[in-house]
């Protein structure tokens, strides 16, 4: 089996790599493949079994003044990949978000959920799905994530840290709630699913349980030996932005064990673990 990795660069894409160690693997980032090329897409693609597409524009914010880029690279790349794909007959995994949906839910969204997003990127990411599923149907994986941190990348645990070294106090929201995610869990989960033989379709790949924001944040102070009580708790409107952020973002895992895989573990164990590998550092 051979493997490309699209978006290798990013903070995903390192934990890929790792996940694949041993194995015959193609790694490109963005300088060495331009997803929105269907030419390029098609060499890139050429002899290999299994494409993961962690390549995205994630510039959450930046997508609502500029959706035309977004959907690009998180749509027509989507689209050009599985496009391939299906021609070359290779397993295409396609790694998606929580934000396509809006956020309004009280349970966890199915993996079989209606489509709502309310914002630019998560609309640009659900059109990114609905390519790959269109084009791809007999070997796609879509693989939604949300609220990921990890060694090689900017995120919400680093910044926590960072802003701990130099403030007595934080203040972090605590009406917005979802499933923090280690990304080498994700990327060693994504292997698993390429190496199984589940049904192609839509899979929920984040750490189980739920938390706040701010409850995340008391983890990471609680992990790093420094005192929750530091951080206190906000609302979502001390923080405006210009895209919507889902209030609720908690994803159910059926499709797993659907498929016979165990889900991710908790959030907490999977923090606890990262943490004391020196991962999350500022």
């Amino acid at each position: 089996m051979k493997y490309l990795i699209t978006g290798a660069n990013g903070m995903l894409g390192h934990d890929l790599v790792a996940a694949l160690d041993g194995r015959e693997v193609t790694a490109l980032g963005r300088a060495e493949l331009d997803v929105t090329d269907l030419d390029a897409v098609r060499v890139a693609l050429a002899g290999h079994d299994v494409v993961i597409n962690a390549a995205a524009y994630t510039k959450v914010d930046d997508a609502e003044e500029d959706e035309t880029t977004a959907l690009l690279i998180n749509g027509t790349g989507a689209g050009n990949l599985a496009r391939v794909a299906a021609e070359n007959g290779a397993t295409l995994v396609q790694v998606s978000t929580d934000y396509v949906f809006d956020g309004t839910a009280t349970t966890p969204y199915a993996e079989d959920e209606v489509r709502k997003p309310v914002s630019a990127y998560g609309r640009t990411k659900a059109e990114g799905e609905r390519l790959a599923l269109d084009l791809n149907p007999e070997r796609t994986y879509i693989v939604r994530t949300a609220w990921l941190y990890g060694k090689n990348g900017g995120n919400f645990a680093k910044t926590m840290l960072k802003l701990a070294a130099a403030r007595d106090e934080l203040t972090v929201v605590d009406d917005q709630v979802g499933q923090p995610t280690w990304t080498l869990d994700l990327a060693e989960q994504i292997v698993a699913l390429v190496d199984s033989d589940a049904p192609a379709g839509v899979y929920h790949g984040t750490n189980s349980g739920q938390a706040s924001w701010f409850e995340f944040a008391r983890a990471i102070f609680a992990n790093a030996g420094l005192d929750p009580e530091r951080v206190k708790p906000t609302d979502s409107a001390a923080f405006v932005r210009p895209a919507p952020r889902p209030a609720y973002s908690v994803l159910g895992h059926n499709a797993w064990i659907s498929a016979g895989i165990p889900p991710l573990r908790s959030w907490e164990e999977a923090l606890a673990e990262a943490m004391r590998q020196g991962v999350v550092e500022p």
